[in-house]
């Protein structure tokens, strides 16, 4: 009686209509980010997939220049990928090879749209092999006898020129005394100290991260903040067992968005797709970094 006196009455009706209508949008609300929600997902599986397909791809190009090159009869231009004791095998024969003054073109070859006027004068008719091997070091002879694309796991400044024998340093090629080497992931580490290619330290750790937003739970928004926090503070925490470590010569790998953190500190550093416990994602990636893509226009 008192509230309809005073006209409370209508306001708490009119209260309780828009709590309704409040809580009409949140559903309406959880429904779009929960939508958001699977798309974010999915586009994590994507990547994931898309980053276990690569080296698969790669392969598969190997084997059909391989068969092209020998349905042509080896006009055109064949590929291997080389690691551990193949790619120091290699490496002696380039570094065996003797001609005369200015036998010998070697090139560091950085970008595929611009080739130095000396390698394709070099070249000549395979530019275009080794445009498609690029970035690489090219090597030729003036004689014809010689003719490889190597990938550098740890490149040079550009340069090309002739001289009497191949111009590269085995250290761009393969692990050359104490080193380390970084796999850094958004939800793991693992660090390796190295002496060569034997690993004479580890250590490694996983960190928790949310991978997807729960139904029903807090908003993609947050979640998402969340997620980032997660990946900051596991990105400090690698980069505080690096500075334990304090290497004077360190490779930093890993997922494309948590390894530029680290340029100021790397030597190198480079995407791989590496799975698995930290031991032997590790393998994995140390693998990848130091394996070396021969092309023989």
């Amino acid at each position: 009686m008192l509230d309809r006196l005073l006209g409370r009455a209508s306001l708490k009706e009119r209260v309780a209509e828009l709590e309704d209508e409040k809580r009409h949008l949140e559903r309406q609300l959880d429904a779009e980010e929960e939508r958001r929600a699977e798309a974010t997902t999915a586009r994590q599986r994507a990547e994931e997939r898309e980053n276990r397909l690569e080296d698969r791809v790669i392969e598969l190009e190997d084997r059909v220049e391989r068969l092209q090159s020998a349905e042509s009869g080896g006009s055109e231009r064949t590929a291997e990928q080389l690691h551990g004791s193949h790619v120091g095998e290699i490496l002696d024969r380039l570094s065996s090879f003797r001609t005369g003054p200015e036998g010998v073109f070697t090139a560091y070859v950085a970008d595929d749209h611009d080739l130095p006027d000396e390698v394709r004068a070099a070249f000549g008719d395979r530019t275009e092999a080794v445009a498609g091997a690029a970035p690489c070091l090219a090597v030729t002879d003036d004689a014809g006898l010689l003719s490889c694309c190597l990938s550098v796991p740890v490149p040079p400044e550009p340069f090309a020129g002739w001289d009497d024998r191949v111009q590269c340093e085995r250290s761009w090629f393969e692990p050359v005394g104490d080193h380390t080497v970084a796999l850094v992931r958004s939800d793991l580490f693992a660090l390796g100290e190295y002496d060569g290619r034997e690993r004479t330290a580890f250590h490694g750790f996983d960190s928790e991260l949310k991978s997807q937003h729960s139904k029903g739970g807090f908003s993609q928004s947050r979640f998402e903040r969340l997620r980032d926090q997660q990946i900051a503070s596991h990105v400090e925490r690698c980069r505080a067992a690096i500075d334990e470590v304090n290497p004077e010569r360190l490779y930093v790998v890993g997922e494309g968005s948590v390894i530029h953190e680290f340029d100021d500190r790397a030597v190198r550093t480079r995407t791989v797709d590496a799975t698995g416990d930290p031991e032997d994602a590790l393998a994995d990636a140390v693998r990848s970094l130091w394996t070396v893509r021969l092309v023989v226009p």
